[in-house]
C-alpha cells in the first residue's frame, strides 16, 4: 500500500510554476488563496516524511516568506536539509536558516553542531555556506563557541575561504566585542595579501575593530604606512580588467581604505602627516568625468577634513566640493552642499571663496538643494559680506516656497542683529522682512522688531513713519500690523516729525492715524493678538493725540461687549481709565522702558518641572505715588502680556519704587527670559489708603483670625532666618478642599534697625497653583516690635510634596538687600 501511495502521489509544483501563478493573481485575495493552498500542500509533504522533494518545498517556502507570509513551520525542515550530505540540500537549508532563524528561536541552538562540522568540511563551498550563515545569525553563545574555528580559517591559504572567514569575524565582533582580541593577531598580515577580496574584507574588519575600541585603534595606527602603500599601488597600477570600474582601479577598495585612514588619522598628527601625500595624489589623479571618481573624491574630502591635515590640503578638499557644485547632476550638488555645511567650521575662509556658487544654488529647481543652500548661506554671513548676502537672502525670501519663509525670516533677523553695520540698516532689514514674508513670520521676529525699535531712540521717528507707510499699503499682514501698532502707540506723536534724513516728511492728520488703526481693528482677518495690540495702541494715543480723545474712547468702548474675553477685558479696563481714573491716565500710558533681553528663562527654576507658575508680589504701600501701565511685547506663542490682563499666561510685573531700583516679579529667581518684558522703574502699585485700582480686579483678603493669633495644629515652618530677618509659615489645610493649603507668612525683625520696602515673592512648580494676597505692610519694625503678615493660598491637585522658591528684598540703613531661598520642609500632613 505504501508503495502504491508513493507512486500515486503527484510531484509537487515547481518553484518557477509557483512564482508564475502568484504573479498572475489579479487581486491580493487571489494571491493569498494561492499561497495558502501551496502552504497546505507543503505541510502535507512535510508530514509524509518524504525526502524526495523537501529541497523544492523549502525553496518555495522561502519565496513565500520573502513575500511576507508566515513560513516558520519550515524551520525544522531547514535543519534536516543542513544535515544532509548533498550540497544542493545544504545550500537551501543554510539559506532557509539565514532567513527563518534568529537567536530568539529555540531551533536556533540546534544548528550550532552542524555549523561546527561544516566549518571543518573538506569542500570549500560547504565551508563558505557555514561561514555565511554563522556571520548572519550568530548569537552570543554561538559566537563564543565557534570563534576559534573562524580564527583558524582566517589563516587559511585559500583566499576564497579567508575572505568569507574575515566577514564572519566581522559579524561576530559586532555581536560580541569582547572576542576582538582573538582576531587581532590574525589581521596583522592581511594587508599584505594580493587578493583584492581579502584586502577589502580585511579593511572592513580593521575599521570595525578601530571603531569599537580605542586601544585597538591605537594598535592599528601602526598600519597606516601599509595602507598608504596599498592605496598608492591602486592608483599607480596599470589597467587591470579584473578590478577596473569605469577606468578606476577597484574604487570599492579605495573608498574603504580612505575611510579607515580617516579613522586612524583623527586627532593623531603623526598618522595624519604620513597620509597627507597620498591623499593629495588621489585627489589630483582621480578621473572626475565618471560617477566612480566622484565617489572617491567625496571620500577624499571627508578624510582630509577628518584628520589633522595641512592647510593647503584642506583648501584642495573645499575646491573639490566647489567643482561638485558646478556639476549637472543634482545628487552631486546636494552632496557638495551637505558636505560644505559640515566642514564650514573647519575651514571658513576656503568655503567663503565659493560663496557666489552657493548663493546661485538658491535658485535651483530642486527643493533639497535649496534647503541645503539656504542653511549654508546663513553659515557664511559675516561682518564683511552681510550687506550683499542680505540682498540675496531677501530676494530668496520673496520667491521661496512657503515652507522656507518662517525659518528664513528668523535666521535673517538673527544674522542682521549679529552682523549689522549700523542701526539704520538693521531696522530697514527687519522692516523688509516684515513686509516681504507676510503672515509666515514667527512671533520671535515680532518681538525682536519691537525691541530693536525700542532701544534705538534716535530712530523712533523714522521707525514710526516707515511702519505707518507700510501699514497703510497693506494692513492684512498680521506681524507687520502688530509691530506697527505697537510703535504707533508708543511714538505716535513723532509721526509727523521732519527731522529725518533722506526721507520726505510724513504729513498725516491725527484722524488718519486713528482711521488706519480702526481699519486693522475692524478687519475680519485680523487675529485676536493683533486686535489686542491695536486696542492698546489706541489707548496709548489718547495721551499723545489729545484732540481725538473722545473718538478713541468711543472706539475702545465698542469692544466692551466683544465675545472675546481678552478684548472685552481690555476695553472695560481702558474705559475705566477714561472715567474713574482719568487723572491717572497720562502716568499709566507713559512710554515703555527699554526692553532688556536675558539669556535664561524662569522656566529653568525647578529641575523636575520645566515651567513654574508666577504668582504674586507683595509691594510696599508707603512709597506708592505713581502707576504706569503699558502694553508689552508678545510671547513666542502670540500672547500679549499686559499688566491689566487677567487672561494672560503669567501675572504681570508689579513693582515698588524703592531707592535701589524696581524689583520685577518675573525676575524672582534671578534669570529673566528674553520673552518676558520688563516694566518701568517708576511702575508701582497705585492704591493708596486701601483703595485698590480697578475695584474687583485686584483682590485683598485678610488673614483668618486663627492665623493672626498664631493658632495652627501643624508645626511652624521657618522659611528664612538671616541677618535678623525671620520668615515663618503657619500652615493649615482648607476645610472644604483637600488639595488646598492656606499659609500665613509672618516676617519679624530682630535687628536694631527697621526694614523698609519689604517685598516677599514666591514661585512653585507648574503642577501647583499659588495665590499671594496683599501684605499687611511694607515696614518691619526693629527688635521684634511688630510683624508683616501675608496670606498664601496653595492648591496641590496632584498631592505632591510642596516646594517653594522665595525672593525677599528690603532696605535697611540705606542699603537694598535681596535674598533668595527654597523651602521644602513643609509638614507631610499638608499633602497626604
Amino acid at each position: 500500500m505504501n508503495v502504491l501511495k508513493a507512486v500515486s502521489m503527484p510531484a509537487p509544483k515547481r518553484l518557477r510554476d509557483l512564482i508564475r501563478e502568484i504573479r498572475s493573481a489579479r487581486t491580493a485575495a487571489d494571491e493569498r488563496a494561492v499561497v495558502n493552498k501551496e502552504c497546505a500542500t507543503i505541510r502535507d509533504s512535510f508530514r509524509d516524511q518524504d525526502n524526495t522533494y523537501r529541497c523544492r518545498n523549502v525553496a518555495k517556502l522561502l519565496y513565500i516568506h520573502m513575500l511576507g507570509y508566515p513560513a516558520h513551520f519550515g524551520q525544522l525542515e531547514c535543519m534536516k536539509l543542513i544535515a544532509s550530505a548533498r550540497f544542493t540540500d545544504k545550500r537551501i537549508g543554510y539559506l532557509g536558516a539565514m532567513l527563518l532563524l534568529d537567536e530568539r528561536q529555540d531551533v536556533h541552538l540546534l544548528i550550532t553542531n552542524s555549523l561546527k562540522n561544516d566549518l571543518s568540511h573538506q569542500t570549500q563551498y560547504i565551508q563558505s555556506l557555514a561561514l555565511c550563515t554563522l556571520g548572519a545569525i550568530c548569537s552570543v553563545e554561538m559566537s563564543r563557541d565557534l570563534a576559534g574555528e573562524v580564527e583558524k580559517m582566517i589563516k587559511s591559504s585559500n583566499a576564497y575561504i579567508k575572505k568569507k572567514a574575515i566577514l564572519c569575524a566581522f559579524g561576530i565582533i559586532r555581536k560580541v566585542p569582547d572576542l576582538m582580541e582573538m582576531f587581532i593577531p590574525a589581521t596583522r598580515s592581511l594587508l599584505n595579501e594580493k587578493n583584492h577580496g581579502v584586502l577589502l574584507t580585511a579593511v572592513c574588519l580593521i575599521t570595525e575593530m578601530s571603531e569599537k575600541s580605542p586601544d585597538t585603534l591605537h594598535h592599528f595606527r601602526k598600519l597606516v604606512p601599509q595602507l598608504v602603500r596599498v592605496l598608492k599601488n591602486l592608483i599607480m597600477a596599470g589597467y587591470s580588467p579584473e578590478h577596473d570600474v569605469s577606468g578606476v582601479s577597484d574604487p570599492f577598495l579605495q573608498v574603504k581604505i580612505l575611510r579607515l585612514l580617516r579613522i586612524l588619522g583623527h586627532n593623531d598628527s603623526e598618522a595624519s602627516e604620513t597620509m597627507n601625500d597620498i591623499l593629495a595624489q588621489v585627489a589630483t589623479n582621480t578621473d572626475t568625468s565618471k560617477n566612480v571618481g566622484h565617489a572617491i573624491l567625496y571620500e577624499i574630502v571627508l578624510t582630509i577634513m577628518g584628520i589633522q591635515s595641512e592647510a593647503g590640503l584642506r583648501v584642495l578638499a573645499v575646491n573639490i566640493l566647489g567643482r561638485f557644485l558646478l556639476n549637472n547632476d543634482k545628487n552631486i550638488r546636494y552632496v557638495a552642499l551637505n558636505t560644505l555645511l559640515r566642514v564650514v567650521s573647519a575651514d571658513y575662509n576656503a568655503v567663503q571663496r565659493h560663496r557666489t556658487t552657493i548663493v546661485d544654488c538658491l535658485k535651483d529647481p530642486d527643493i533639497s538643494i535649496r534647503r541645503r543652500a539656504i542653511e549654508l548661506s546663513f553659515a557664511l554671513i559675516n561682518h564683511n559680506n552681510v550687506r550683499g548676502m542680505m540682498k540675496e537672502l531677501l530676494l530668496f525670501l520673496e520667491t521661496c516656497d512657503p515652507e522656507f519663509k518662517s525659518d528664513c525670516c528668523s535666521n535673517i533677523v538673527m544674522a542682521a542683529a549679529k552682523y549689522s553695520p549700523n542701526k539704520r540698516w538693521h531696522i530697514d532689514t527687519v522692516f523688509k522682512v516684515l513686509t516681504t514674508a507676510g503672515n509666515y513670520i514667527k512671533g520671535d521676529v515680532v518681538t525682536i522688531a519691537i525691541q530693536l525699535v525700542s532701544e534705538t531712540s534716535s530712530l523712533h521717528a523714522y521707525s514710526v513713519q516707515q511702519l505707518f507707510r507700510f501699514l497703510r499699503n497693506d494692513y492684512t499682514q498680521q506681524p507687520l500690523a502688530q509691530v506697527a501698532a505697537w510703535c504707533i502707540g508708543e511714538y505716535g506723536e513723532l509721526i509727523n516729525s521732519v527731522n529725518i534724513e533722506e526721507e520726505e516728511p510724513l504729513q498725516v492728520t491725527e484722524d488718519e492715524v486713528i482711521t488706519l488703526l480702526e481699519k486693522v481693528l475692524a478687519n475680519n482677518n485680523s487675529s485676536v493678538v493683533t486686535k489686542e495690540y491695536v486696542i492698546t495702541a489706541l489707548m496709548k494715543l489718547s495721551s499723545r493725540l489729545s484732540s481725538c480723545t473722545s473718538r478713541l474712547k468711543k472706539i475702545i468702548t465698542t469692544y466692551g461687549s466683544s465675545t472675546n474675553v481678552e478684548l472685552q477685558q481690555r476695553s472695560v479696563e481702558y474705559t475705566n481709565l477714561f472715567t474713574r481714573y482719568d487723572h491717572l491716565r497720562p502716568a499709566v500710558l507713559e512710554r515703555m522702558p527699554l526692553i532688556q533681553a536675558h539669556p535664561h528663562s524662569l522656566e529653568d527654576t525647578f529641575t523636575d518641572d520645566n515651567e513654574v507658575n508666577l504668582l504674586a508680589d507683595s509691594v510696599s504701600r508707603t512709597n506708592v505715588h505713581n502707576l504706569a501701565i503699558s502694553p508689552t511685547q508678545p510671547t513666542e506663542n502670540g500672547d500679549i502680556l499686559d499688566i491689566m490682563s487677567n487672561g494672560t499666561p503669567a501675572a504681570p510685573p508689579i513693582q515698588s519704587n524703592r531707592g535701589g531700583g524696581a524689583i520685577d516679579l518675573l525676575d524672582l529667581l534671578g534669570d529673566l527670559g528674553s520673552d518676558v518684558p520688563p516694566v518701568n522703574n517708576n511702575t508701582v502699585l497705585s492704591p493708596v489708603g486701601g483703595n485698590n485700582f480697578l475695584d474687583g480686579f485686584i483682590q485683598t483678603t485678610a488673614p483668618p483670625n486663627n492665623f493672626v493669633n498664631g493658632a495652627s495644629s501643624l508645626p511652624v515652618v521657618t522659611a528664612f532666618n538671616k541677618n535678623g530677618l525671620i520668615v515663618e509659615f503657619i500652615c493649615q489645610r482648607a476645610n472644604n478642599d483637600a488639595t488646598k493649603t492656606v499659609i500665613n507668612m509672618k516676617a519679624a525683625n530682630s535687628s536694631p534697625f527697621p526694614m523698609l520696602d519689604f517685598v516677599f515673592q514666591a514661585a512653585v512648580p507648574k503642577s501647583f497653583q499659588l495665590n499671594l494676597q496683599s501684605p499687611s505692610g511694607s515696614v518691619i519694625p526693629p527688635v521684634n516690635a511688630g510683624t508683616v503678615t501675608q496670606l498664601i493660598e496653595l492648591i496641590n491637585p496632584q498631592k505632591q510634596p510642596i516646594r517653594m522658591r522665595l525672593k525677599i528684598s528690603y532696605t535697611q540703613n540705606g542699603n537694598t538687600i535681596s535674598e533668595m531661598g527654597e523651602v521644602n520642609t513643609f509638614p507631610p500632613e499638608l499633602w497626604q
